[in-house]
């Protein structure tokens, strides 16, 4: 589904991303995981084409991306921060997409599932921020492509919201798709992902299941095993 080769990115003299080989399979939910600045955003912006690595190679859905943006009609992204257009109301938003990326009934079903109804009717500009992630949401999930990117889809969302996603991420799992995860929220991560990825100063320091990285670091829970990556690191 996606594999990644060899990729270098830095940033003036700042390297982010030093070497990374990932190969993600298709089907299940992975979620790239490491604390701020260990290039994890970069890697995702990488895969979206959005941000140009130094050197390396990056083939989704067997094709290399590079000289290559079709590809990207086949992922759903949800940005870790939405800037919306602060004038445009919701309702106004959601077509806009869908005459852009082709016809869809699907965000009627969702923007039910979020109680955003009465929400349709206001400006962006004008809604709270865990209001804005549900439009982020519906905006996402709203189309049927093959892989989707979500980057800290929990943000700003209340308890029935976040059940609510949960669902979602499951119910897509469940045709075959494939998810990549990013989140700071270890709870969130445990409950959906099939295995993690977590990087470390620009390269990957573990990929397996959940299960195996609390065998490699012998400790008792998922919260305690990355916290002890991050100890033994800064040692």
């Amino acid at each position: 589904m996606v594999t990644v080769e060899n990729l270098h990115k830095k940033f003036n003299k700042n390297v982010v991303l030093s070497g990374i080989d990932l190969n993600i399979n298709e089907g299940g939910i992975f979620a790239v995981l490491g604390p701020n600045g260990s290039g994890k955003t970069t890697l995702i912006k990488t895969i979206l084409g959005m941000v140009i690595p130094n050197k390396g190679a990056i083939t989704v859905l067997g094709k290399n991306i590079k000289h290559n943006s079709e590809y990207r009609s086949k992922i759903d992204y949800l940005p870790q921060i939405a800037n919306f257009p602060s004038n445009l109301k919701v309702k106004e938003l959601i077509k806009m997409i869908k005459d852009l990326r082709g016809n869809t009934n699907e965000d009627v079903r969702l923007i039910k599932l979020f109680n955003l109804e009465p929400f349709l009717n206001k400006k962006l500009g004008n809604l709270s921020g865990g209001t804005k992630q549900k439009v982020n949401i519906v905006l996402t999930f709203m189309f049927d492509s093959p892989l989707i990117i979500l980057d800290e889809p929990t943000t700003g969302l209340d308890p029935i919201s976040l059940i609510r996603l949960k669902e979602l991420i499951q119910t897509e799992k469940a045709k075959g798709k494939t998810l990549i995860i990013t989140s700071h929220i270890m709870s969130f991560v445990e409950e959906v992902s099939d295995e993690i990825v977590f990087i470390l100063e620009g390269e990957i320091y573990f990929k397996g299941t959940i299960n195996e990285l609390k065998t490699k670091t012998n400790q008792p829970d998922f919260e305690h095993a990355i916290a002890s990556i991050l100890i033994d690191n800064h040692a």
